[in-house]
């Protein structure tokens, strides 16, 4: 993990003392645990669990053991005072593996973090050897091929991530985003490691932060908005979106699965 991670991470979260002041809850987040369906899982690892805005909906709603890891003091305080399980350790370190034995975890959640990782190859052949064989991944990246992206960069000639912005989230994303992933790149890239797509999840805007902001200004814009998604969602490729969520089986590669797109 670059040395200036915990920092960044400290100064984006500098005066939240829990997850009722977090200012970023994401569709991401809310889909969880619908994103499970019916697979049953026992035992879950939330990887970079944040200030725990998936995990807190995962233990309030869903039958596992879950443990959240996370490296950043603020974040593990919040989760600890959730009544999360929680570990700490460095999920970028080469020289170390993940301090689990093979097969532990029959899921593995990865928000919004590869594209924060360095030894992204170490990242995901760890995570593979301590999920079970057949277990999920349920890994998401923002899709810098998504629409949401394309106009500033195309039209205005500009980066991503504005690292002069006057918004600490975007200068955040230019100095802490290391991997600019498409839809299609981390789909190829993570089943080169053994994985297998399984689905991918699009997150209708509902309950994110930014939606119920829209929502309070202007009902219709919101709704106007959530339906155009909606028609988005069904009518084009998963290519298309700013986050899918997907999910992975680590399975033999001569195993063929149908893979499926789930509009949550």
């Amino acid at each position: 993990m670059r040395k200036d991670a915990v920092q960044l991470e400290e100064t984006r979260l500098r005066g939240i003392t829990s997850i009722q002041e977090y200012p970023d809850f994401h569709e991401r987040h809310r889909v969880f645990p619908a994103i499970f369906e019916d697979r049953q899982h026992k035992t879950i690892l939330d990887i970079a669990a944040g200030v725990g805005c998936a995990a807190q909906r995962v233990q309030e709603n869903y039958p596992a053991e879950l443990l959240c890891n996370d490296i950043t003091p603020t974040c593990v305080n919040i989760l600890k005072n959730l009544g999360l399980r929680t570990t700490s350790f460095d999920i970028d370190n080469e020289e170390q593996p993940f301090p689990f034995p093979d097969g532990h975890f029959d899921a593995i959640i990865s928000m919004a973090t590869i594209e924060h990782v360095l030894h992204v190859d170490h990242f995901l052949q760890e995570i593979h050897r301590i999920l079970h064989d057949d277990g999920c991944l349920y890994l998401t990246a923002p899709n810098y091929a998504g629409l949401v992206y394309l106009p500033r960069f195309l039209f205005a000639g500009k980066t991503f991530h504005d690292p002069m912005s006057e918004s600490s989230r975007t200068r955040y994303e230019f100095y802490a985003h290391i991997r600019y992933f498409t839809y299609r790149t981390l789909l190829e890239f993570v089943s080169s490691f053994g994985f297998t797509p399984d689905t991918v999840y699009l997150a209708l805007p509902a309950g994110s932060t930014r939606y119920q902001a829209l929502y309070s200004r202007s009902r219709p814009k919101a709704l106007a908005f959530r339906y155009a998604m909606m028609a988005m969602y069904h009518l084009l490729s998963p290519r298309w979106a700013s986050e899918p969520i997907l999910c992975f089986r680590k399975t033999d590669s001569k195993v063929t699965r149908k893979f499926r797109k789930v509009i949550l």
